[in-house]
C-alpha cells in the first residue's frame, strides 16, 4: 500500500482547476529510453521459535528490525511522531515501509532491466535476513497470512491505518483482511503518451486475472485450507468495490487521462484523509471535488495542493492503477524466483511494441462482462478458469510466449549471457503443468505435512 507522497515545493502548488490534475498524470509521459521498472513486494515477518507474528515494539519487534536495517545498512529512518515507520534510501532510490499488520514492503528503485531488479530483490532479502536472524525473526512470502487471526495480528502505529480500518468495515466484508492479512508483489511501468498509456492499461487490466492465476499462492487461512487458490484475490472482490476492480470504463471510446481524473474526483471514490503538519485528518467519505471547491467539512474554506491529489491517488485500488506510471496489482507474493518473474512478465508484454500489439489482439474482443466473469472465477479456479471456451492455462501459455519474445527482443543479457526471458522459466513451469504454487502447497498439506500448516514457515521462509 503506497505511503504519502513526497512533500516538495512543486507538491505544495495550489490546485485551481481539473486541468492541473490531468496535467499531473500527463507528466508521467516518458520517452522510451527513460522507461524504468519499479518492483514492490511484501512479506510476513514471524518469530522463528514460536511462529507468531512480530509486534511493533519490544526486543524482537518491527521497530528493532527497522532500526537494525537503518544502523547496519545506512537506510534513513522515516518517523511518525516518535515511531519509526519506514526507511528511505539516502540516494532516493527506494524505500522500505510497513503494511497495517506489519508486513514488510520493499518499494524498489526505478531500474533499467529485470536483471537489476532481481539483484535488488536479492540484496534486500539478504539484508532483512541478516538483521532478522539476529532477532530470531524470519520472513514468509505468501499471498495471505496462513495461521494468524485478525485479532492476533499486530497493528502498526500509522495514522492512515487508524482511519482506513473503521471505514473498511462499512464498505466490504474483507477490508481488514486486505489490510492486515495479505501480501502482494507488483511492478510499476512507464508509458510514452496518452495513447500508449491507454493501450497498456487495457492490456494489463484484461490480463491481470491471468497473472493472478499464475501467481496464486494463498490457499490457507487460520490454519487450514480456505477454499481458494488466491484468497488474496478473493479478498479484493469484497473490499471497498467503489475504489477497486477492473475499471470497465477504461475500455470505452474516448478513455484517457481526463476520464481517469473524473473517476478519482467522483463521490464514488471518496477520500480517506488529508495530511496537515504530519497529522492525518479523517475525511473518509468526502469527495476530492468538494475539497477543490473549498467545501471539505474538516477543512472549511481550504483548497487542496498537488500533494493532496498525489496522496488521494494512492487510496484508489483497481487491479491496475494509474499514477504517473501503471501499477500491476493483481498478484500474490511468493518465493524469490516469482518476485523476479512478475516484472519480467509485464516488461516483456508492455515494453516491446510487437508483443503489446499481439497481447491487445488476444484480449480486444473480450467484453466487460467476460472480463469480470474471469476476474470472479480466478481466485478459486486459477488456471482452470475459462473465458470464451479457453482455459486460463492455455491463455497463460500464449501470454508467456509473447512476453518471452518481447524480452528476447530487448536482448539485455545478465548472468551467463541469459536474457531477461530466463526469469519467466518458473511461470512456464506453472503454465505447462497447470499446477499453481497454491496447489503445490495444498498437496504438501494433505501429504507429507500431515495437515500441519506450521511446516509452511519452515519450508518456505526466505
Amino acid at each position: 500500500m503506497s505511503g504519502p507522497s513526497p512533500d516538495t515545493p512543486l507538491a505544495r502548488v495550489p490546485i485551481d482547476s481539473k486541468a492541473q490534475l490531468v496535467a499531473y498524470l500527463e507528466d508521467g509521459n516518458k520517452p522510451r529510453e527513460a522507461w524504468r521498472i519499479g518492483t514492490e513486494h511484501e512479506k510476513f515477518p514471524f518469530l522463528t521459535d514460536t511462529l507468531r507474528p512480530v509486534p511493533y515494539d519490544g526486543e524482537r519487534s518491527i521497530r528493532a528490525l527497522l532500526e537494525g536495517l537503518r544502523d547496519r545498512f545506512g537506510w534513513e529512518g522515516v518517523y511518525e511522531g516518535a515511531n519509526i515507520i519506514a526507511l528511505s534510501d539516502p540516494k532516493g532510490l527506494g524505500n522500505i515501509s510497513l503494511e497495517p499488520g506489519g508486513q514488510f514492503e520493499l518499494s524498489g528503485a526505478p531500474l533499467s532491466t529485470v536483471h537489476e531488479t532481481c539483484e535488488e530483490v536479492h540484496e534486500h532479502l539478504t539484508q532483512v535476513r541478516e538483521v532478522g536472524d539476529r532477532l530470531g525473526i524470519g520472513f514468509l512470502g505468501l499471498g495471505a497470512s496462513p495461521v494468524w487471526t485478525r485479532a492476533e495480528t499486530p497493528v502498526m502505529p500509522k495514522g492512515r491505518y487508524g482511519i482506513m480500518a473503521p471505514y473498511m468495515d462499512k464498505v466490504g466484508r474483507y477490508g481488514r483482511d486486505m489490510m492486515f492479512r495479505t501480501c502482494t508483489v507488483q511492478v510499476n511501468l512507464d508509458f510514452a503518451s496518452e495513447a500508449d498509456m491507454v493501450k497498456k492499461l487495457r492490456v494489463s487490466l484484461a490480463l491481470q486475472p491471468v497473472a493472478t492465476a499464475l501467481f496464486a499462492n494463498s490457499p490457507f487461512l487460520e490454519g487450514k485450507p480456505n477454499g481458494y487458490l488466491s484468497f488474496r484475490s478473493e479478498v479484493w472482490r469484497d473490499t471497498d468495490t467503489a475504489r477497486s476492480g477492473m475499471l470497465p470504463f477504461a475500455f470505452e471510446e474516448g478513455f484517457g487521462f481526463e476520464r481517469y481524473v473524473d473517476y478519482a474526483l467522483a463521490l464514488d471514490v471518496p477520500m480517506y484523509f488529508v495530511i496537515r503538519d504530519g497529522r492525518f485528518i479523517n475525511t473518509a467519505g468526502e469527495s476530492f471535488r468538494q475539497f477543490m471547491a473549498g467545501k471539505l467539512p474538516q477543512l472549511p474554506g481550504e483548497r487542496p495542493v498537488m500533494k493532496d491529489w498525489a496522496d488521494h491517488l494512492t487510496t484508489i485500488f483497481p487491479e491496475v492503477r494509474l499514477k504517473k506510471y501503471l501499477e500491476m496489482r493483481g498478484c500474490d507474493s511468493g518465493p524469490w524466483r516469482r518476485l523476479c518473474a512478475l516484472p519480467a512478465l509485464f516488461v516483456g508484454l508492455l515494453y516491446d511494441p510487437s508483443s503489446l500489439d499481439a497481447a491487445w489482439d488476444l484480449v480486444k474482443h473480450w467484453t466487460a462482462e467476460e472480463r469480470q466473469a474471469l476476474r470472479d472465477a480466478v481466485p478459486r479456479e486459477a488456471l482452470h478458469a475459462k473465458i470464451r471456451g479457453r482455459s486460463v492455462q492455455a491463455i497463460a501459455q500464449d501470454v508467456l510466449a509473447l512476453s518471452r519474445a518481447g524480452l528476447e527482443a530487448r536482448g539485455l543479457q545478465g548472468c551467463k549471457g541469459r536474457t531477461e526471458a530466463a526469469f519467466l522459466d518458473v511461470l512456464d513451469e506453472t503454465a505447462s503443468t497447470g499446477r499453481t504454487a497454491a496447489e503445490n502447497l495444498l498437496a504438501l498439506y494433505n501429504g507429507s505435512w500431515g495437515g500441519n500448516i506450521d511446516r509452511v514457515f519452515r519450508d518456505f521462509a526466505y
